[in-house]
């Protein structure tokens, strides 16, 4: 089975162009408290989308399906409304499946479910060490429809140096197993267009198939539309990008052997990665 693709938009002109090349899922992003924070100076993804947007992306989607990160669980303040009033009006706007970032507790996880209250589906971003440390008890509760771990803050929380050093210790893969234990679909990171990225694409995607996985994202490298002004353009990245992974999925569907050779291989690119970064 191919993997779910994921992509981070806004734009509904980029979203309509996503879904007719094959991406399964449009991905806004209304996350950012505390978000600059603990990823201050990194040349990372900070989108602040708004409700706003998860209905004008609602309209426009025929097939995909529409995840929205909301904001870790918070009470109201003068800058925003609570989790309880944020996530109403997500689900109000359209959305499929709601992800939770960056919680710590059990306690997050449960309030989060109850919010949510089976109005829509639930994804757990797995991406603190606080929440690695209690994942069974996590794991436990019902309620809970699929999980994705997130390398990048995670990765932060260990203090590694490159966030692909959770693939090759065995982090991602420990995970992977207890959320296979629990018959919950799974995803990690990000994916670049193939032979692109520190550590290429089709190390990432062979990973995904040896160990189970069922959804990525694709990263902002693998289109990054705000360098772009002509949409044929954007079409022409995404069909190809997306045809050329697709065909390699079904590689990787083939070559059991592969796969184990791919992770190996994997290993030693990250460590000369990590051992490169000062």
């Amino acid at each position: 089975m191919s993997l779910k693709l994921m992509y981070i938009t806004n734009n509904p002109e980029v979203a309509q162009i996503a879904e007719a090349s094959g991406v399964d899922r449009i991905f806004v992003d209304m996350e950012y408290i505390g978000k600059s924070d603990r990823q201050g100076g990194m040349d990372t993804v900070q989108s602040r989308h708004t409700v706003e947007d998860v209905k004008l992306i609602r309209k426009c989607l025929k097939r995909a399906q529409l995840l929205v990160r909301v904001n870790p669980i918070h009470e109201a303040t003068e800058n925003y409304d609570a989790s309880a009033e944020e996530i109403d009006a997500v689900i109000a706007g359209g959305a499929d499946i709601l992800m939770l970032p960056y919680f710590k507790t059990v306690e997050e996880v449960k309030t989060f479910i109850a919010l949510v209250n089976g109005r829509a589906q639930t994804m757990l971003l797995v991406e603190t060490p606080e929440a690695v440390e209690k994942i069974d008890e996590i794991l436990s509760l019902e309620g809970i429809d699929e999980v994705f771990v997130g390398l990048n803050d995670l990765s932060l929380g260990y203090g590694k140096k490159f966030m692909f050093e959770l693939l090759a210790d065995g982090t991602v893969e420990r995970l992977c197993m207890k959320f296979r234990l629990k018959g919950l679909p799974y995803g990690f990171g990000g994916i670049a267009a193939l032979g692109k990225g520190m550590l290429p694409a089709e190390h990432i995607i062979g990973e995904h198939y040896r160990l189970g996985s069922t959804c990525a994202i694709l990263s902002r490298s693998f289109c990054n539309t705000a360098l772009m002004d002509d949409p044929d353009e954007v079409c022409t990245v995404f069909q190809k990008g997306i045809r050329e992974i697709r065909d390699f999925e079904e590689e990787c569907q083939s070559y059991t052997n592969w796969l184990w050779n791919n992770h190996y291989e994997m290993q030693k690119i990250v460590t000369t990665i990590s051992e490169s970064i000062s």
